[in-house]
């Protein structure tokens, strides 16, 4: 076995610079121009403008990175270089089974071999050259001066000449801008020969030497050095260099079928992109343009209509919620401010009344002339402005209600306490009319988050109303229950009852409906701003009439009922 045998590590040199580097940065300036001339026709969507721009960053950083990690091009370097060391050995063993076993051999002299008829027996690939020298280094022949055997066919019965019309376009203006940056790097470029000779020069016994370089024309060559052994001694060696080129070619068609997907998954994106902003930027663009037309300053001189949100909510997405929303907030708005329109009426309405009274009583107090008829008119002009003062502090007190229920922040509170505490400040009141007035509260805290200070409001409005349409001997009756999610706070009393005609408007604004006794003691405003704080805290209120059966609600009534359900 021979020394080469004995011993086959192989040393590289590190390999040249790679011949289609960089070409990261050409397909991503391409990209970009074939993005600019598809977009021409968004530039009134700037969201159409991102997603498609997003979507080809996104492919452009794919085969950008793929290119530069260059998979095929190195998995073909490693497999190149292995088979031409394998080469290059099986050409040493050809040599070294005709040399003699003992006799001392000399290769330039023509020993123990013939250097030519051997060389020309051996079937080298096509483009591969072949170098024989001497144990001194000197060069004996080359394949390039003999004739060889017919070479090998390593195409596989395929000729792979497709175009790489994409590749060689970015290798060229790579290599252009490549030069603009390096300079010109021919002068590093050699023949196959000085290959040859350099790579033998540094061979050592034992070592098989391999090198990767660029040929005068810039094309790779693969070349390896070994030595030709006799038993344990070099007698020669020998250098083989691949066909120039060879991988080149290879690379540039793999790559070239990349660039070609890349084409086509461009192509697919920009559609892709155009529905995918067809669906998502059009829809919001309506959306857009519909609230802006209620944001404008002078929008009802230009469309005296309401504002009509499109109605996407029947998409399954984001953009259908946001439609969905976007209505609902447009017709709770548009509500709003008809309630603000007929509150401003009502509030007109309800000054109207206490100031006529007041005007038709100055005027009288000006033409009367007896003590007793001026003392009751000034008891009018004074009940008038009180009723005036009353009327205007409920009416800023229900205005500032909505913003003060959003400003104020809830908090947890015992419900039953505070009820409780209100119950025992106002039983007094009722005890002093000879009204009897009960409590019927758990023993147990029911805990629930609100504004306190809002609730006491609302069932102070309650307490007092029920103790007001009270006479002696009436009964107040404040009492508390569980329902599964929900507590119930009930205050009923043995009154006359609510007319049934008066029940679905207690509840509104201004309304009121009181013994004769209290007129104009009261704004109508108190059941209104109750009912909106209970509502802002996700109860209902309602009102209804206790009857001795339910069955007959002919019957007269024994009394009224007012019920709050709070969840906790």
């Amino acid at each position: 076995m021979s020394a080469r045998k004995r011993n086959r590590d192989t040393v590289a040199v590190d390999p040249g610079e790679d011949l289609v580097g960089g070409k990261g940065a050409v397909d991503e300036s391409v990209s970009k121009r074939r993005e600019t001339r598809n977009l021409i026709s968004l530039n009134r969507s700037p969201l159409a403008r991102k997603i498609i721009i997003f979507n080809l960053l996104a492919m452009v950083v794919l085969v950008a990175g793929v290119l530069y990690l260059n998979p095929f091009r190195d998995s073909l370097v490693v497999q190149r270089e292995n088979a031409i060391v394998v080469e290059a050995e099986l050409v040493a063993d050809v040599f070294e089974a005709r040399l003699p076993k003992t006799a001392p051999v000399n290769l330039a002299a023509g020993d123990g071999i013939d250097v030519v008829d051997t060389l020309s027996g051996i079937q080298l690939p096509s483009g591969s050259s072949l170098y024989v020298f001497d144990a001194a280094g000197n060069l004996l022949i080359s394949s390039d001066d003999v004739v060889t055997a017919p070479p090998a066919d390593v195409t596989g019965g395929h000729d792979d000449t497709r175009s790489t019309l994409l590749t060689d376009l970015l290798s060229r203006g790579w290599g252009w801008a490549s030069s603009l940056i390096h300079g010109d790097e021919e002068g590093a470029k050699v023949s196959t020969q000085v290959i040859a000779q350099d790579l033998n020069a540094e061979l050592r016994p034992g070592v098989t030497r391999m090198d990767t370089r660029r040929d005068t024309s810039g094309a790779t060559i693969f070349s390896v050095a070994t030595g030709i052994y006799q038993g344990d001694r070099i007698v020669g060696s020998i250098a083989l260099t691949s066909a120039a080129g060879e991988i080149d070619h290879l690379v540039r068609v793999e790559r070239e079928q990349v660039l070609q997907m890349f084409v086509i998954a461009i192509i697919v994106s920009i559609g892709l992109s155009l529905v995918l902003a067809s669906t998502i930027a059009n829809p919001i663009s309506d959306l857009a343009a519909a609230a802006e037309i209620g944001g404008e300053r002078h929008a009802r001189k230009v469309s005296p209509a309401r504002v009509r949100i499109p109605d996407l909510s029947a998409r399954p997405d984001e953009i259908g919620r946001l439609s969905g929303a976007l209505r609902g907030m447009v017709t709770a708005l548009y509500d709003r401010i008809d309630a603000n329109e007929q509150f401003a009426a009502d509030v007109s309405h309800e000054i109207k009344n206490p100031l006529a009274s007041l005007r038709s009583a100055v005027a009288s107090l000006r033409m009367v002339k007896k003590e007793e008829h001026r003392e009751k008119l000034l008891d009018v002009i004074d009940h008038d402005v009180r009723r005036l003062d009353r009327l205007v502090s409920d009416i800023s007190n229900a205005s500032r209600l909505d913003s003060e229920l959003v400003k104020e922040e809830e908090e947890p509170f015992d419900l039953i306490h505070m009820v409780d505490n209100l119950a025992q400040y106002l039983g007094d009141q009722a005890k002093q009319k000879g009204v009897d007035f009960i409590i019927d509260l758990p023993a147990d805290p029911i805990v629930i988050n609100g504004l306190e200070g809002r609730l006491a409001q609302v069932f102070v409005n309650l307490i007092s109303n029920a103790i007001s349409f009270s006479e002696e001997g009436d009964a107040v009756r404040v009492w508390a229950r569980r329902r599964d999610h929900r507590v119930l706070v009930v205050v009923e009393d043995t009154g006359p009852g609510i007319p049934e005609e008066a029940l679905s408007k207690v509840f509104k604004r201004f309304y009121s409906q009181r013994p004769e006794g209290q007129f104009g003691d009261h704004s109508g405003l108190g059941l209104a701003i109750s009912k909106q704080i209970v509502e802002a805290h996700g109860g209902v209120i309602w009102a209804e009439n206790i009857r001795p059966t339910d069955a007959d609600v002919t019957s007269e009534p024994l009394g009224a009922r007012f019920v709050v359900g709070l969840p906790f």
